[in-house]
C-alpha cells in the first residue's frame, strides 16, 4: 500500500505505450506517417496518378479555351505551366528530403 501513486494521465500513457509496443503498433504508426518508409509501389502509383491527372486537366482546359477562342496554343501552354508547377512542388514535398527539427527555415 506504500506504492507511489502515478497521475491517471501518466499511468494511462505508460500502459498505452506498453500495449502498443507489445502489439507492435508503435513502429507501424511512425512508418505510416512518412512517405519514404511506405510501400514504394504505393508511393510511385500516387505520384504517377497525381502527375497524369493534373496534367490531363491542365491540357484539357487549355485546349478547350484555345478551341473556343480560336487562339494559338497560348492557353494550352499557360495552363500546362500553371498546372504543372504545383504538381511538381507537391511531388517534391512528398518524396524529397525532409527537414530536420533543428533546421531553420
Amino acid at each position: 500500500m506504500d506504492e507511489p501513486h502515478e497521475s491517471p494521465e501518466l499511468s494511462f500513457e505508460s500502459r498505452l505505450q506498453a500495449a502498443r509496443s507489445h502489439r507492435g503498433l508503435d513502429h507501424a504508426e511512425t512508418q505510416a506517417g512518412s512517405v519514404g518508409s511506405g510501400n514504394a509501389w504505393a508511393v510511385g502509383a500516387r505520384v504517377g496518378v497525381e502527375l497524369v491527372s493534373a496534367m490531363a486537366v491542365a491540357v484539357a482546359i487549355g485546349w478547350g479555351l484555345d478551341h473556343w477562342l480560336h487562339t494559338l496554343p497560348l492557353f494550352l501552354i499557360l495552363f500546362v505551366l500553371l498546372g504543372g508547377a504545383p504538381v511538381f512542388a507537391n511531388v517534391w514535398r512528398m518524396v524529397g528530403p525532409k527537414r530536420g527539427d533543428g533546421q531553420i527555415d
